[in-house]
Order: structure tokens, then sequence, then C-alpha cells
């Protein structure tokens, strides 16, 4: 039984390659690729698993690049259930640039999703969640997908019974509806939705109060890079530090983070521990290369550090 169950409707092959450097109209010779299976849900879904959790991912898959992120996931023993349509999965190129240390990250265009399809995953969806503890929505919709499907997603979590977690950005959140548990933006995703800037910590903490007062989700967790997090509930908001590391890349950092709370929560976690790990997450897989998530090891050891500093 998966306690987790996520959904990606706009999934990628994440292709990550390194080179000496970047050069216009020259043939460039990279290093060899490393492939990895990725998008919000799926990477969710990935840290999950890694820390211990039964996850299981479902994602609409078209063509060579679907078939082998379903290949990849097999291989790390995450559990999939894969939605076959006619487009083609897309792709996302990470480049390397050593002689700089700059990240170059190349996002190509998703397919269109007719409706029959995307109802294919709904009903994926709801099959897979009957048992779980939450549902995730996580990433960005493609074409052909209305502005509100996470709302139809948030109906069917409601009218199973399940929480609802929604990480996503721009019109997909701001018609996401109020039938979210838990909401993750970042602090650029909440000043999109507000549709202005948030200056100062006091106007942080009112726009992270405004999302539990208006009854947009119940718990909200917004993501403030290397100030940390901030967590807001019906008993108010807390800050919690970041954790300090050498950065390689922020690729994943955002999905591990909100993989590390939805862990701590099934382990039984109280909500400001289960938040410390999600902490945890993002800042190790800031300590990954290329297009690589987090490793379970990094997420602990970090975790008992910040435990053993408060």
């Amino acid at each position: 039984m998966a306690r987790i169950v996520t959904l990606t409707m706009n999934p990628a092959l994440d292709i990550a390659t390194s080179i000496e450097r970047i050069a216009p109209e020259r043939k460039l010779r990279c290093d060899a690729p490393r492939y990895d299976p990725g998008g919000g849900g799926i990477n969710v879904a990935r840290v999950a698993h890694a820390l211990g959790v039964d996850a299981l991912a479902v994602f609409p898959a078209g063509g060579a690049a679907g078939e082998l992120i379903g290949h990849l996931l097999l291989q790390e023993g995450v559990g999939y259930s894969a939605i076959p349509i006619e487009g083609f999965t897309r792709e996302s190129l990470n480049v390397a640039e050593r002689a700089s240390g700059q990240q170059y990250r190349f996002i190509l265009p998703g397919p269109e999703i007719g409706s029959r399809d995307q109802q294919h995953c709904l009903d994926a969806l709801e099959a897979a969640a009957t048992d779980a503890d939450y549902v995730v929505a996580s990433g960005s919709l493609p074409r052909g997908v209305a502005e509100d499907f996470y709302a139809r997603v948030g109906e069917m979590a409601k009218r199973l019974g399940k929480r609802l977690v929604l990480d996503t950005s721009g019109p997909a959140l701001r018609h996401a509806g109020t039938g979210v548990h838990l909401l993750k933006p970042s602090l650029g995703e909440l000043e999109g939705l507000l549709g202005h800037p948030i200056q100062g910590e006091r106007e942080e903490e009112q726009a992270a109060r405004g999302l539990i007062e208006q009854g947009r989700c119940e718990i909200a967790i917004v993501s403030l890079g290397a100030r940390g997090a901030l967590l807001a509930d019906k008993e108010g908001v807390k800050r919690l530090p970041a954790l300090q590391v050498a950065a390689r890349t922020a690729v994943g950092a955002g999905d591990s983070m909100l993989a590390g709370v939805l862990a701590g929560l099934v382990r039984g976690l109280g909500l400001g521990d289960a938040v410390r790990l999600g902490i945890a997450a993002g800042a190790a897989a800031l300590l990954a290369a290329g297009t690589q998530l987090c490793r379970a090891e990094d997420v602990e050891r970090l975790y008992r550090a910040s435990a053993g500093a408060g």
C-alpha cells in the first residue's frame, strides 16, 4: 500500500551532462549523459521512497522518453502508474560548464493532453489513492489542461477523504480552489498568487497567514531558499532556519523538501519536526550533481545536525 500517491501531469525525462565550455555556433561534445525520471510529483515519490516511505507516482507517458521514465523508476524500486498518451513526454537538459561552474537548463515544452487522457489520469489517481495517506499534485500543467485542473483533483481527494498536498505555480495555483490540506509555494510563487511583491519578514508572515485565513489550505509551508521556510497553520506562523551547505545545484530541492515533510508526517513526526526533515532533504538535494536528487544518508545526517543545533 502506497502511503503517498503523486500526480505529475507534465513529467520530464531529465538529462544531465557537462562540458568544458559552452560556445555558440560550434559542435559541443558533451560528457556521457545521466538520465533521471523528473517532474514534481515523480521527484516527490522518488525522494519519499529513498526515505523509506512507500510511494507511487501517477503520470501520463508517451513515446520513448515516457517509456524510459517508467524503466528508470522500476530500477529505483518506485511504484508507478503510467497512463499512455498520444503525445511525446518532454525532455529537459541540464548542462554544467566546468570552466565557470555555471549550469544551463533547457526545458522543452510538454505534449498537449486531451480531455480523455486527462480523465484517464484522474481515474488512475483515484484508484491508486484509495488507501493512501496523502495525495500529492505537483508541477506545471501541460498544454491542453485547464487552469482549474488541480481543483478537480481537490474535489476527488475530498470525495475520497484524502489529504491533498499541492505544489504548483502561476494560473494552476490561482485556480486550485480551496480543498488543499497542505500548500507549499516558494516566496516567488506566493508573490505570483497575490499579484504583488512581498517585502520584509512581516509581509511574508502576513501572506502565509492569509493563505490559512482565506481557506486556501490548512497548512502552508513557504520555502524561502537560503533563509529557510515559513510554517503557517491555524496555530500561527513559525520560522524555521535553513541548513548551510555547499550547494552544487538547486535542481529538485523544492520537491525534495516536500517529500521530506511528507515522509516525516508519515513517520509520525510532529509538523514542526516534519518541516525540519523537509528542510534537511532540500539541503541534501543541493549537494547532488546534475539532475540527481538527495541521498537518504545526507538527509538523515543533516536532520540530526539540525535537531542537535536546536
